[in-house]
């Protein structure tokens, strides 16, 4: 049976449509409320779960220079193996998927050295950093591969004056001026971010700082992040994806059925299929990504602890919450991140535990399994209080925008009615101020603002969600819904963008810019 809506949220729903209709957005009904995008079905005959052990991304060690630590990272392809025994070619950073962990120190600066050794241009975007306009990702900021490989469609489609194209290398500075929390960086080109990041162009980049180091909370070979992300593999094992152009050079796009978003039949952690990791009866800390294109998730433990302690989020997008918050399941939209701690005393050693994703079926029903090896001390605890966090009031907003995510009736996905364009500003606010955005959608929209986090005011005429606690960067917008965001705009002026983390809904235009003046 399916669950009843209540009064208020189906009011929030209507105001939802009727803001969409108010701008000729399409409404799609009959789209399930639970899933987007269309499944792309793997060629060859997948593995048995949990036989591969979960994979940690290993952490770079900087350069110290002064007061910046400095990395060296190449873009570049390797064959790896992802299925056991299949040999599958990526697009990696260091020829990695994910690619590895960058731990920044808060208030110190990092510098990382891009090299692109690819056969098409990149863009490098600290997803959640706060960060300078010339080092954010700005879609058409290209980094073209050594030997100056053509910049493609760009310069024709898109003709934008400002952007910044360099050849071969180019580093990015993060001043690193914000609280301890979970980012991730990946590829943010112009039109080709979906298959960029589903070649394996994504990994970890963690801040740390004194607060967040004062908790007793878990911590070293206990504290893992799981990067979670589905796929599909062709016949020859290579990853399967509906690319109008596979070398990813000229036309973009993917064909007519994928248009609402891709979504495959393998679900990867940390690059490993269904994997498996061995625990001891303590608590353990997860940084969760959903750095899925398309997929959202249901994430739940089966069986649950015996004890009732669940999933304990401790953090989102812009880290620590104020206090701890129990969940029996959590939903999870692209991009998304979600601060977890799992306390595995109260099962009996040899219990196996499933992390299992309520919104998915067959093999994307299942996404990893924990097995409990062994007693062990565990010195760790979640604190009553863990942080404190500044909180923004309507009053304080100079003004409120409002932002229609929809399609037209050509299947194109636009923000207001209108397609990307680089040299048209869509909000200028001014730094220092406090602004109100309003986003409706038509469709599954999990939105994305750079440079900024915000907080949720609330889902239509409703008080935000059980899943839109602490600093974000990404909402998860459902179909037909209105939600309402604040936030502060402070010390990086110039040109920034907003748009569907959906990428294959931002690969074709959804996507505005904003220019901090």
């Amino acid at each position: 049976m399916k669950p009843q809506l209540s009064r208020r949220r189906m009011l929030g729903l209507v105001g939802g449509v009727g803001a969409a209709a108010a701008v000729g957005a399409t409404v799609p009904w009959l789209a399930s409320s639970a899933e987007t995008g269309r499944l792309l079905r793997s060629e060859l005959p997948l593995p048995e779960p949990f036989r591969v052990p979960l994979r940690i991304p290993p952490v770079l060690t900087p350069t110290p220079d002064g007061a910046t630590d400095r990395y060296d990272m190449t873009q570049r392809s390797a064959t790896v193996e992802i299925l056991p025994g299949v040999p599958t070619e990526i697009w990696g950073y260091d020829g990695q998927f994910p690619g590895p962990t960058i731990v920044s120190r808060g208030g110190r600066r990092t510098v990382v050295r891009h090299r692109n050794l690819l056969p098409a241009p990149t863009v490098v975007h600290l997803h959640g950093g706060h960060t300078p306009a010339a080092s954010d990702g700005y879609p058409t900021d290209l980094l073209l591969p050594e030997g100056g490989a053509d910049a493609g469609h760009h310069v024709a489609s898109y003709p934008d004056p400002r952007a910044s194209v360099v050849v071969g290398s180019r580093e990015y500075e993060y001043p690193v001026l914000q609280r301890a929390a979970t980012l991730w960086y990946h590829d943010h080109r112009m039109d080709f971010t979906g298959p960029g990041v589903w070649r394996g162009l994504a990994g970890f980049h963690l801040i740390r700082d004194a607060e967040e180091e004062a908790l007793p909370l878990p911590a070293g070979e206990r504290e893992i992040p799981l990067m979670i992300a589905d796929r599909a593999f062709a016949a020859d094992g290579s990853l399967r994806y509906p690319a109008l152009d596979p070398s990813l050079l000229h036309q973009h796009g993917v064909e007519t059925p994928y248009r609402q978003g891709v979504v495959g039949d393998v679900i990867l952690v940390n690059g490993s299929p269904w994997p498996v990791l061995d625990v001891d009866a303590v608590r353990y800390r997860f940084r969760v990504l959903n750095a899925s294109n398309t997929r959202r998730y249901r994430i739940a433990l089966d069986p649950p602890p015996p004890d009732g302690s669940r999933l304990v989020q401790i953090g989102s997008d812009g880290g620590l919450l104020e206090r701890p918050i129990s969940h029996d399941s959590i939903e999870i939209a692209p991009a998304e991140r979600f601060d977890l701690v799992v306390d595995f005393s109260s099962y009996p050693v040899g219990q196996a535990v499933t992390l299992f994703n309520r919104l998915g079926s067959g093999t994307t029903g299942h996404i990893m399994r924990f097995q409990v090896r062994r007693q062990a001390h565990d010195g760790s605890a979640i604190p009553e209080r863990l942080s404190t966090m500044e909180v923004l009031r309507p009053e304080q907003a100079v003004t409120t925008r409002r932002f229609v995510f929809r399609s037209n009736l050509e299947h194109e996905w636009q923000i207001n009615g209108r397609p990307f364009d680089p040299s048209r500003a869509d909000a200028t606010p001014r730094l220092g101020d406090v602004e109100i955005w309003r986003f409706t959608s038509d469709f599954h929209h999990p939105v994305h603002i750079h440079l900024v986090h915000f907080q949720v005011l609330r889902r239509g005429i409703e008080d935000p969600g059980p899943y839109d606690a602490g600093w974000k960067d990404t909402i998860d917008l459902r179909p037909a819904e209105q939600v309402e965001v604040i936030t502060r705009f402070t010390d990086h002026k110039g040109r920034f963008v907003f748009h569907c983390h959906n990428l294959e809904h931002e690969d074709m235009a959804m996507m505005g810019n904003f220019e901090v003046v």
